[in-house]
Parts: C-alpha cells; structure tokens; sequence
C-alpha cells in the first residue's frame, strides 16, 4: 500500500473529524475536492487511486488538475481556490507523516491562490425585502412556511446552513425572544427577534405543531429543507416581487443576499445580557 492512502483516510477521520471537529459540510467539501483529485490522477497517470502515492501528485499534476477545474469544468476561481486549499490542508498535514516525500510536499504548498477580483456585494433595500416577503401566499401552507423563513432569514442573517438546521426548540418565543444555532466554526449563538418576527413564527408554529428536535421549517414530508429548497424557493419569490418592486429584475438574488440586508443599523446587545456572545439586530432608519 502507498503511504498516500494511509495519510488520506487518516486526515479525514484523525484530522478533520477528531481534532478540528469540522461541520458536515465541510467535509463533504474537502471529499469532493479529493475525489475530483484521485480521478483526474487516475487519467493522467493511468493508477487506480489505491495505487497512487504522493510521487503521483506533485506540483505539475496538481497545477493541471487546478487548470482543469476552470477550462474543463468551468469552476469559479473561488472555487478553484477552494480546492487548492483543501489540497493544501492535506499536504500540510502529511508533511509530519510522509518526511520522505518532504520535498515534493514543499512545492504543492508553494502554489499559490489565483488572485481574482472580487465582485460588489449585492443587498436588497427596504422596499424590496417588503416586495420579497409580501410574495409568499398566505393562503397556503407553503405560503405561511416560506413567509416565515423568509422574515426569520432577513432579520437574523443567518446562514442556510443555519436556517435549515433550526428546530422547534431553537424558537424561543417567550421573554426575550431569539433564536439558538449552532452555525460556522460550531460557534453557539441566539439572535434576537423582533416583534414582527415573533408573531409570525408564532403563528407558524400552532399550525406547524412538531415537537423540540423536529425542524422548524420543515418539508410536507417534516424533514428538512436542503439548500436547493431554500435556492429554489428564494428564486420564485423574487420572480414574483420583481412584478411590483422593478428594481429586483437587476439584481442576483442569493440565499447569501439576504444576510446582507442593511436598510437599518446592525445593533449588539450589552455584554451584560445573558443570551449571546454576538446577537444581530436590524433596527429600522429613522
């Protein structure tokens, strides 16, 4: 056996997993990257990906394998930088393990970031987050569901990984409204609600009922929505409020937008209170 299948399967299990606790997510990301990797080393080197060892990804392979993400692939920079970085988290890892091939593992982690210019970070103003969340119907189930995602994910920013995973009992509802996730970095936090959210996700939960772990936005089956969900229900909302708020039809409209909804001050609450280490509130201009 080569000494890169050891390293691998023990970066994710050892690594990721045990000692940096990486969200799901994550590691779905950094086993996507390796996969894309091994097949395109399998096609240029002619080795299954049992066979590989580290001599088969060196610094050529892996640049051909960054080219091929962009020209063949069509990937984003971004994402071209992404996997880099993944790759450059394993071969770290491995320079501790396989000594032998510390060289080789130099130059993988001498490529650099493609530089790439970043693009204007989109935000919707007041009257379009108005247009968005007059759009779900009230009139039906999916309508009431969305109309309180909807208000849930502009005030707090949350992310949809976030959004997603909230449960019943992540609505506290009582004194001091707010809801609990577990979000980026496992950071624990509760963001406040305001009055408007409250009683819409009061109103949604005695129709929705479910119980504390059940999620909180769920499907018509009671699991819970994926993020192609939350993409598609995004997309057909803004399609509708583009027929009363105009200024939408110029504007790519992301889960990710909403987190960037300014027309208010961003407020943090005294460190005295006991809820939260960093709490969003949008408190409306004056």
């Amino acid at each position: 056996m080569s000494a890169l299948a050891p390293v691998l399967e023990a970066f994710f299990t050892e690594r990721l997993m045990t000692q940096r606790r990486a969200s799901p997510n994550t590691i779905a990301s950094y086993r996507d990257t390796f996969r894309l990797l091994l097949g395109y080393a399998r096609e240029h080197t002619g080795k299954p990906p049992g066979r590989l060892d580290f001599a088969d990804l060196d610094a050529p392979l892996i640049s051909g394998f960054l080219t091929h993400l962009e020209t063949s692939r069509d990937n984003s920079i971004t994402t071209r930088n992404a996997r880099l970085a993944a790759i450059h988290s394993l071969f770290g890892y491995a320079a501790l393990r396989a000594p032998e091939h510390a060289a080789l593992i130099a130059r993988v982690l001498a490529i650099p970031a493609k530089r790439h210019d970043h693009a204007t970070v989109s935000f919707l103003t007041r009257p379009e987050i108005e247009a968005l969340l007059a759009a779900p119907d009230p009139a039906t189930w999916h309508g009431r569901r969305d109309h309180a995602l909807l208000l849930v994910a502009t005030q707090t920013g949350l992310r949809v990984s976030e959004l997603t995973a909230l449960t019943v009992a992540d609505a506290h509802l009582d004194t001091g409204p707010h809801v609990y996730c577990r979000g980026k970095g496992r950071k624990e936090r509760c963001t406040p609600l305001t009055a408007q959210t409250v009683a819409a996700l009061t109103a949604w939960l005695a129709e929705r009922g479910g119980h504390g772990p059940d999620p909180l936005f769920p499907t018509r089956s009671g699991r819970s929505l994926s993020r192609d969900a939350v993409e598609r229900l995004l997309a057909k909302y803004i399609t509708i409020a583009a027929s009363t708020c105009p200024s939408l039809q110029a504007k790519a409209v992301s889960p990710h937008t909403l987190r960037h909804y300014v027309d208010g001050w961003v407020m943090w609450l005294a460190a005295a209170s006991p809820l939260v280490a960093e709490p969003r509130v949008l408190v409306p201009a004056t």
